[in-house]
């Protein structure tokens, strides 16, 4: 923090009446891809992210810079501007967080001096966008004096995804990063948002994030297509079954209804959607009666789902995750996140930590071609002013 409260100086001047900020990435720790399907999601907050130091101007000027990105320099607009513009870059989820605000009735009378450091792998899939959006969340409310609710947060932080920077994400990244605790899952119904905060006690274990290192657009990626593919299955059973969403479904009742589907590729993905939201209220009961050996074993199946009926691994997570599995220590290890690269996720025993990872590291290099990298990292609190 002493060295972004120094660049902020450089670049910004005095840094009196400024003050510190902090939002995690996330993990998901089982519940992929069932976000937009009405299912259940299991994310936390971790104890990496995005650190900021703002400070409220008299003008309507709002410049930022990023310690990730100095080449950029400082990137400049207003506070009432409201299109995506080309040259703002990172900037634009800055500015798209300040639009959505403004569509809810809050005001965002006055500019800010902002820098930020992050230190999540950006296109690792541990949500460094939505992690940008709940940071400006909490610096706006706070300079701003918003009387603005988590929630409502987090719903700007959807609608900056969807409309201004133009993916079509759930909001289940934004609500681990806004409501993140220590050592606790959040078990969201993301048909309803009810959640429930649910203890993950890994005593013994770490949990290791292993990240391909290769880099994972979102909006270049698959994920849109996948959704609309779901979107079809879900309107074919819906000619003769009441449901709003496939995570409203039994796997059961799924498999007795596949024909009204008709089409192979269809039925394997809204399988994916079917089951990983059984594994993910399965998983919520094998963590909360602290059975640590059931939560792994969903986790390995959930990558197997991942790869065999929603296609959205590759010979990268693949990788990563299988050869997690086979190593003694490893309770379990899936792909984390939208896929097409990004990371993975393994619990690990924390003693055997640095043997498994090397046998990971090496395994990966000699399919790949390459390194991956790895964090061991711990569950923690939602974004927040420091």
């Amino acid at each position: 923090m002493e060295q972004l409260l120094a660049t902020f100086i450089d670049k910004f001047g005095s840094h009196t009446h400024a003050k510190q900020y902090f939002s995690p990435g996330r993990i998901n720790l089982i519940g992929e891809h069932t976000d937009y399907n009405g299912g259940h999601v299991f994310p936390a907050a971790i104890t990496i992210g995005t650190f900021a130091v703002a400070k409220p101007r008299q003008d309507k000027t709002i410049r930022v810079y990023s310690m990730n990105f100095p080449d950029l320099g400082i990137l400049e607009f207003t506070c009432d501007e409201d299109q995506k513009r080309p040259d703002l870059k990172w900037a634009n989820y800055v500015l798209g967080m300040l639009v959505s605000l403004r569509k809810m009735g809050f005001e965002t009378p006055h500019g800010f001096d902002l820098a930020i450091e992050g230190n999540i792998p950006n296109g690792s899939g541990l949500s460094s966008s939505a992690s940008l959006e709940m940071l400006v969340g909490v610096i706006a409310r706070d300079l701003y004096q918003l009387s603005l609710a988590s929630l409502d947060m987090v719903k700007a932080g959807k609608d900056t995804e969807n409309n201004f920077i133009g993916v079509n994400s759930g909001i289940m990244d934004q609500f681990a990063i806004a409501f993140g605790e220590p050592d606790s899952g959040i078990f969201l119904d993301t048909n309803t948002l009810d959640y429930e905060m649910v203890p993950v006690v890994l005593t013994g274990y770490r949990i290791v994030i292993m990240n391909t290192n290769k880099r994972r657009e979102l909006a270049d990626s698959k994920y849109n297509e996948r959704r609309r593919e779901c979107e079809t299955a879900l309107s074919r059973l819906q000619e003769v079954l009441p449901i709003q969403a496939l995570g409203e479904l039994t796997t059961e009742t799924f498999e007795q209804h596949t024909d009204l589907i008709g089409d192979e590729t269809l039925i394997k993905r809204a399988r994916h959607a079917v089951t990983e939201n059984e594994r993910t209220i399965a998983a919520k009961t094998a963590l909360t009666s602290g059975n640590l050996e059931e939560f792994g074993q969903l986790l390995n199946a959930s990558h197997a789902s991942l790869k065999a009926d929603y296609e959205v691994t590759g010979i990268e997570l693949d990788t990563l995750a299988e050869t997690a599995q086979a190593q003694d220590g490893v309770i379990g290890a899936r792909m984390t996140g939208a896929g097409f690269g990004g990371c993975g996720i393994a619990i690990v025993e924390t003693d055997k930590v640095a043997q498994v990872t090397q046998a990971i590291h090496d395994t990966y290099l000699a399919v790949v071609g390459y390194e991956p990298a790895f964090y061991a990292c711990n569950i923690g609190s939602g974004a927040r002013v420091l």
